[in-house]
């Protein structure tokens, strides 16, 4: 039996996700997380074999939280469930120690080959993120300017176009406040951009983040 932690915002895809895994055929979700801080407690409690772990999430993210699970255990794989299938998400998750990086328009079965491999040491890459890492070895034309950024300089950006404060950066990474500006300053020096709003102009351009429509709401209360 392969103990699987599920880690994404949005209940409804968490429900879905484990109905794609039934016991019969090897899978048992054992626990899942509304948040990517929820995750990385639970990933220390539980010790699952494998974490389907979502990367644009509040608070610390999908990337920090697969960075602190692996300081936990190595032996824990973890597969990037995600709607980011866009560069830098794919290169910056596997540098983190993703094992694996699936789109959320995966189906059932290919769902349960990818857990199945990274169960037993192997990648499993999607075709379409497989298909994009290949084009970006062979062309520089069309390089992010994120790929720029080093993991730790992504994970501070994603939090800033987040809406986080430094304040709060700062308390959900460990970090110094004026650790967090020299980081921020870095961000905004190596991606030519002079606020907040222009990095979350860029991010949207290149399709880091969506611009939440007047009136949205949070995804997840529970």
């Amino acid at each position: 039996m392969i103990n699987i932690l599920v880690v994404d915002d949005h209940r409804l895809f968490r429900l879905g996700v484990a109905k794609m895994l039934p016991e019969s055929k090897g899978f048992k979700v054992v626990g899942e997380a509304a948040n990517a801080e929820q995750g990385v407690s639970l990933a220390r409690k539980l010790r699952p074999n494998v974490v389907l772990m979502d990367i644009l999430m509040p608070g610390i993210g999908g990337l920090e939280a697969i960075s602190r699970i692996r300081r936990i255990d190595r032996h824990i794989k973890i597969i990037a469930l995600t709607a980011c299938t866009s560069n830098p998400f794919p290169v910056q998750a596997l540098r983190t120690g993703a094992t694996g990086y699936l789109t959320k328009g995966v189906t059932p079965d290919e769902l349960h080959t990818a857990i199945r491999r990274v169960y037993v040491g192997k990648r499993y890459l999607s075709a379409d993120v497989a298909r994009q890492l290949a084009e970006k070895a062979f062309d520089t034309d069309n390089d992010s300017p994120f790929d720029l950024l080093s993991g730790r300089e992504m994970q501070i950006m994603l939090m800033i176009i987040n809406c986080s404060k430094v304040s709060e950066i700062s308390a959900d990474l460990h970090l110094s406040p004026k650790t967090v500006n020299s980081y921020r300053y870095r961000i905004f020096e190596k991606l030519k951009v002079s606020s907040d709003v222009e990095l979350v102009l860029l991010a949207v351009r290149h399709g880091m983040t969506q611009i939440e429509p007047l009136g949205s709401t949070s995804n997840e209360t529970a």
